[in-house]
């Protein structure tokens, strides 16, 4: 156990140094750039999808539940403008082919932009005679990355709209204490999923072969560090307005430091993923369309024998 537990926080220390020498803050910042152009095709996929099986209406007041929870309404309110100006003509066959092809190339370019980023810290990159083959299957990982979120958020308005209906029904037969259990479970599976979520970006979107258990433990951390911070930001945000200076452009600001954080976050765990599977001794590779990058040859190359 004590073993362990000292193997963890030497991970843990090496993860940190390397996370920040690297490019994480830079990276996170020109991700949060990027963000502001995705958002509202990445949205108006996500309802799109959702819409089919709870209607759009419904998907677009949960979406703005969540973001007004997280960001405060100001946020909620500029997101959903930000939707409404990006709706595209249904009824016009041609704008619609275009509407269409815009919004899914605009709503993959965050995701696209993340796993090169990803790419970088495991230090691979695209082999040259593939490069456009790996630049159609990045725009397809994204969108499927896109889907998964849709996917995601169905599951939790199940739940919140389960636990919402049965509110006042528990309270009265089971009690309080029945009714705190399950917004535990609530809590717990809104847990787990994004968990989920970190671990589909650490072993899907680089192109890395790696063991799946690094990636779990990763994305435990991650999701850790994200839900206290979640918790921590949303209070600094409501209490300091730290965007108010900004004026009208203060929801834009904190939308894009919200998005700074996140992946910053989503760095420090792919950096400990990475530490956590060389010192373990997993096999790492990259995948077909890839290879190690010249930086990280030439390192190997001179790098002393170990004895």
């Amino acid at each position: 156990m004590i073993k362990n537990i000292k193997f963890f926080w030497d991970v843990l220390k090496e993860t940190f140094t390397e996370w920040n020498d690297s490019s994480a803050s830079r990276d996170s910042a020109s991700l949060a750039y990027y963000a502001i152009f995705s958002i509202p095709g990445l949205l108006i996929i996500i309802i799109w999808i959702a819409g089919y099986f709870f209607g759009e209406e419904a998907i677009r007041g949960e979406i703005s539940s969540q973001i007004s929870g997280l960001m405060g309404t100001d946020v909620a309110q500029s997101i959903q403008s930000m939707i409404a100006g990006a709706l595209i003509d249904k009824q016009n066959i041609f704008m619609k082919i275009v509407g269409i092809g815009s919004l899914v190339f605009g709503s993959t370019t965050l995701f696209f932009q993340l796993q090169h980023s990803l790419n970088t810290l495991w230090d691979v990159e695209a082999a040259p005679k593939k490069a456009l083959v790996k630049f159609i299957l990045d725009r397809a990982n994204s969108l499927g990355m896109i889907l998964i979120l849709g996917f995601l958020l169905m599951i939790t308005m199940i739940l919140s709209s389960m636990i919402s209906l049965f509110n006042n029904w528990i309270t009265n037969y089971f009690g309080f204490e029945t009714y705190m259990l399950v917004e535990l479970v609530n809590f717990g599976i809104g847990f787990v999923l994004v968990m989920l979520l970190f671990a589909l970006m650490f072993k899907v979107l680089p192109d890395v072969q790696i063991n799946w258990k690094p990636v779990w433990k990763g994305a435990l951390l991650t999701t850790i560090l994200f839900t206290l911070g979640k918790f921590l930001l949303s209070l600094y945000f409501s209490n300091f307005k730290p965007t108010s200076a900004f004026g009208t452009a203060g929801t834009v600001i904190l939308i894009m430091m919200w998005i700074n954080y996140s992946c910053m976050l989503v760095f420090f765990g792919a950096e400990f993923t990475k530490i956590y599977s060389y010192k373990k001794g997993y096999k790492i590779a990259p995948s077909k369309h890839a290879k190690w990058s010249a930086a990280k040859l030439y390192a190997d190359s001179h790098r002393p024998p170990q004895v």
